[in-house]
């Protein structure tokens, strides 16, 4: 249960005796909706798949029986799969990237609808905010980013493309194939997850503090003038975080789709 549902709850303010209760790191933990053994199934689980739900039937009502001239539905779905394909894949991949739309739309849908969850009246809350789902996303756009590399250029190929810079000094080359090693192999695949965890993780928890603060600084003194001040910024956090989550969704498409790039690319 969230921060600010509690304090709702509780009727704490200012006056009455009781601090600030600041949202934290509790404010991202949910009880359990049912468990099976050890396996806890939660509210941001539930969030994802209901996110999953939504990207697979909103694609499938637009395109299961396409038109010549379509309906709204079907132009919705073609407007954002042509985003996806020309703004992205094409931009960065060339003629290539046609083929990994469909992988490319399906990763930007699912991550934009999961941001959005976080301004969705009684899902209020964004899934990748918590890690484990950045870190899937990314583990599926390193798998693949590995499968392209060695299966475009073979193994010794692959490993070339992932370390090798030619023309450099042979003094340097331990040290760049070591560098080279590090971002390609270990650093892309964790900024990919991290980058959208921590935009997620302290949007919410700004919309949270604001909100929160609203509700304790609510009381028949001047200090309503602040709650009102507090309430404006919550406002303001929740309509900026709108845009954050576009973006965010964009960018990690974005960086999907160079990673696929430089796996199809020949070698440095």
């Amino acid at each position: 249960m969230s921060a600010h549902t509690l304090l709702a709850e509780a009727g704490c303010h200012i006056k009455q005796d009781c601090g600030f209760p600041a949202p934290g790191l509790h404010s991202f933990d949910f009880k359990p909706i049912f468990s099976i053994g050890s396996f806890d199934f939660t509210k941001p689980m539930l969030l994802a798949i209901i996110c999953m739900v939504l990207v697979v039937g909103f694609f499938w009502a637009a395109f299961n029986k396409p038109k010549l001239v379509p309906g709204k539905m079907q132009l919705v779905g073609e407007i954002g799969y042509t985003f996806v394909a020309r703004s992205i894949a094409r931009e960065v991949i060339g003629k290539k990237g046609d083929k990994y739309v469909p992988f490319l739309a399906s990763i930007f849908f699912f991550v934009w609808f999961m941001n959005i969850m976080s301004i969705i009246p009684f899902a209020q809350f964004p899934p990748a905010s918590r890690f484990a789902f950045p870190v899937a996303l990314a583990a599926l756009v390193y798998i693949t980013y590995m499968y392209l590399t060695f299966k475009t250029h073979g193994f010794r190929g692959g490993v070339k493309n992932l370390v090798w810079i030619p023309g450099l000094p042979k003094p340097l080359i331990p040290l760049i194939v070591l560098l080279e090693f590090i971002q390609n192999c270990i650093t892309r695949p964790f900024t990919l997850a991290v980058r959208l965890w921590a935009n997620m993780f302290a949007g919410h928890m700004l919309i949270v503090m604001f909100s929160v603060a609203t509700w304790y600084l609510l009381t028949p003194t001047w200090l309503t003038a602040v709650s009102a001040g507090s309430f404006g910024l919550a406002i303001f956090m929740t309509a900026f975080e709108v845009l954050i989550q576009f973006l965010q969704a964009y960018i990690f498409t974005l960086l999907a789709s160079i990673y696929i790039s430089g796996a199809l690319e020949e070698g440095h």
